[in-house]
């Protein structure tokens, strides 16, 4: 090589090192790793939100939280009021270069909805699909439904092609252990592709520049990092190694905000924190099930010190909620709002009326990966139920452990956190948490609970039109809830992000779900 030749080889290689220092990168620390990158194999909302990156539906949530197109442009209700009519959108290719058709939206439709899908209960009233051409689709409901563009945010369209080629037509499910090729793999249409995927390592993003639409964010690049301990992602981002986290422990914000480098972004989530009962025979001990009745749950109600909670273990940031949904969601009533006040003397002499004895034993399920300071909160109830002569048994471990446990009936009380995500409306909960377990109905009913009264109300609101009288029904569908004392309700969850003076742009959504295509980095576009 001559002395010309090194010195354009070595002009080369700065200018692609240079190239790649000047590369837009966002640095995402999270407190877990997603559970697939298929996203009809988990029903988990950090999972979903993420693979949002990488797929998208019919129709999408704008900056504002309004329903607006995405992959169709257009719909109508047809005369027969159950049949629901898509234009799609032209033009849209899957990451793979395979053109998006009418095929694609149905064969997605029959796998999300298949019967061993954990996701069946996103779209409840779906019956069947139909390709009227290659950029028509018809979706036909088992009634007047109001809410199937709320549902539609979150089913992704996948490409029918890939699927078959990859044996990937039936959904997976990670709750019970099955895998395919579409759990390490990824084909989507959406502003990010899959670079690549290493498991509780990293998973690399980066922008697909034949992407449909006009991107709103300059990245290049996501590196999504799962950072499990709270004090290792202080650091980290403290450090630049990343520079975001939508998982700011609550803790540390104090710290954070005093930090020169860094931004504190805050709010209040709506998802809310609910304790769940079995209502099953027996617990998990072959002990006779007392939870069953409603003298023993407002007991444990009674036994936990709300005001303690919010203001130690969620240090003032969290919201106390009497009521099972937040006050932004449709159904949400402020006489719904209310809590009966700690009284761990009431709670004894509940306890001692139903026959409940002394130092009674159960499995208390908590997610180690799950909520907002999940552990410290389980604890400190588990602490106060102890003051009233139980005995629980704290169950902390990985969502991944703890799901199958959940969904098989293999444990006793559980938490659970519920954002009404995608719908945003009370008739999230309704159907999926409280309805008896039938059909796509009841898909989080892990306690077992069936009050038929309950199912006519919620029933009778998923087919009413006039939005008034739907919503009157879901909040006297919620009162009966919080009359039964079916689940406790905690709060709802401090929402606390933090990026560093490298992100310039990081717009902070009430429903907690990051939505990077608005995000910059650097200076901006």
């Amino acid at each position: 090589m001559t002395f010309r030749q090194i010195l354009l080889a070595s002009a080369a290689l700065a200018t692609l090192a240079g190239a790649a220092q000047a590369e837009n990168v966002l640095k995402w620390g999270a407190n877990r790793d997603i559970g697939s990158l298929d996203p009809y194999s988990y029903g988990d909302s950090f999972t979903i939100n993420v693979l949002n990156h990488v797929y998208e539906g019919l129709v999408r949530y704008n900056a504002d939280l309004k329903i607006e197109p995405a992959l169709a442009t257009s719909w109508e209700i047809l005369d027969d009021k159950v049949t629901w009519r898509f234009k799609l959108r032209e033009g849209v290719t899957f990451h793979n270069g395979n053109p998006f058709t009418a095929e694609d939206v149905v064969a997605s439709l029959q796998r999300v909805s298949h019967e061993t899908s954990p996701l069946k209960g996103n779209l409840p009233a779906y019956v069947s699909s139909e390709a009227v051409d290659d950029l028509t689709v018809d979706i036909t409901l088992n009634d007047t439904y109001p809410l199937l563009l709320n549902d539609l945010t979150n089913i992704h369209i996948f490409d029918k092609e890939w699927m078959v080629e990859h044996d990937s037509l039936l959904p997976t499910d990670i709750g019970s252990g099955t895998e395919g090729y579409a759990t390490y793999n990824a084909n989507g249409t959406g502003p990010f592709r899959v670079e690549s995927r290493q498991p509780d390592a990293k998973t690399v993003f980066v922008a697909n520049a034949d992407w449909w639409d006009e991107p709103q964010h300059n990245l290049d690049r996501i590196e999504l990092t799962p950072v499990t301990s709270a004090a290792t992602r202080v650091a980290a981002l403290l450090s630049g190694e990343i520079n975001f986290t939508n998982d700011a422990p609550v803790q540390d914000l104090p710290r954070l905000a005093a930090a020169p480098n860094v931004e504190v972004l805050e709010g209040v989530d709506l998802r809310t924190v609910m304790i769940g009962f079995p209502f099953r025979d027996t617990l998990v001990s072959g002990e006779s099930n007392p939870f069953k009745e409603k003298s023993v749950r407002e007991a444990l109600y009674k036994a936990i010190d709300l005001d303690l909670i919010q203001s130690r273990v969620m240090r003032g940031k969290s919201r106390t909620a009497g009521a099972t949904v937040a006050p932004p969601i449709p159904g949400y009533s402020e006489e719904l709002d209310t809590v009966p006040g700690y009284d761990p003397d009431a709670a004894k002499a509940l306890l001692a009326e139903a026959g409940v004895p002394e130092g009674l034993q159960f499995e208390f399920n908590c997610l180690a990966d799950g909520l907002v300071n999940e552990e410290q909160f389980c604890q400190a109830i588990a602490s106060m139920w102890s003051r009233i002569g139980l005995a629980p048994k704290l169950d902390v471990a990985p969502r991944a452990v703890q799901t199958p446990k959940r969904t098989n009936g293999q444990t006793d009380i559980y938490t659970l956190g519920w954002a009404t995500l995608p719908m945003l409306d009370a008739y999230s909960p309704l159907l999926q948490i409280f309805h008896s377990k039938v059909g796509n109905s009841g898909v989080f009913n892990w306690g077992g609970w069936s009050y038929p009264e309950l199912d006519a109300l919620i029933d009778a609101a998923g087919s009413e039109l006039d939005t008034d009288t739907r919503l009157s029904l879901e909040t006297e569908a919620l009162q009966f809830v919080k009359d039964e004392m079916i689940m406790i309700p905690l709060h709802q969850q401090p929402m606390a992000w933090a990026v560093t003076d490298e992100v310039s742009e990081m717009p902070l959504f009430p429903d907690n779900k990051p939505r990077l295509w608005f995000a910059q980095v650097g200076q901006g576009s």
